[in-house]
């Protein structure tokens, strides 16, 4: 991969959305701990989401997709909304008894995992980059960094 300015600009975009990911966590485990719910505490979440992705749209967005567009996509790629909402409320449910440091490790170990996947067979239409001894590497990594926040 060559670094240009437009990849570095997008490194602190990354990052920022790790340091945003923790905050959801505690927010939404915290509202939890008031609601006494887990999945009180996702609906709450995804809710106002919601209500924020729909005002970013109409500020935003000239248009919204045709019926039947929508109508022709294949049947997999209407299940992110189902993944986003097993990651929040798992999440909301585990961090709270694993330690954020924990938790964050095991999804950021689950996340390079299915990402050393998902590009070795190029799946989604993205770029294949077969598996290498230093991707693998870098996972196992990660995975003694987890291991080792487990002791406290």
């Amino acid at each position: 991969m060559k670094l240009t300015v437009h990849l570095l600009w997008l490194c602190p975009l990354a990052f920022g959305i790790g340091i945003a990911m923790t905050f959801q966590t505690a927010i939404n485990s915290a509202l939890r701990e008031h609601l006494e719910s887990a999945l009180h505490a996702a609906l709450i979440s995804f809710s106002v989401g919601t209500l924020t992705l729909l005002l970013l749209v109409l500020f935003f967005t000239k248009s919204f997709p045709q019926w039947q567009t929508l109508s022709l996509l294949p049947w997999y790629l209407w299940f992110g909304g189902c993944l986003g909402v097993y990651a929040i409320s798992m999440s909301i449910y585990t961090a709270p008894k694993l330690g954020f440091l924990t938790f964050s490790g095991l999804v950021l170990f689950g996340q390079i995992s299915m990402s050393i996947l998902l590009d070795h067979f190029a799946w989604f239409g993205n770029e294949r980059v077969p598996i290498s001894w230093q991707r693998v590497c870098g996972a196992v990594a990660i995975f003694v960094g987890v291991l080792l926040t487990l002791q406290r």
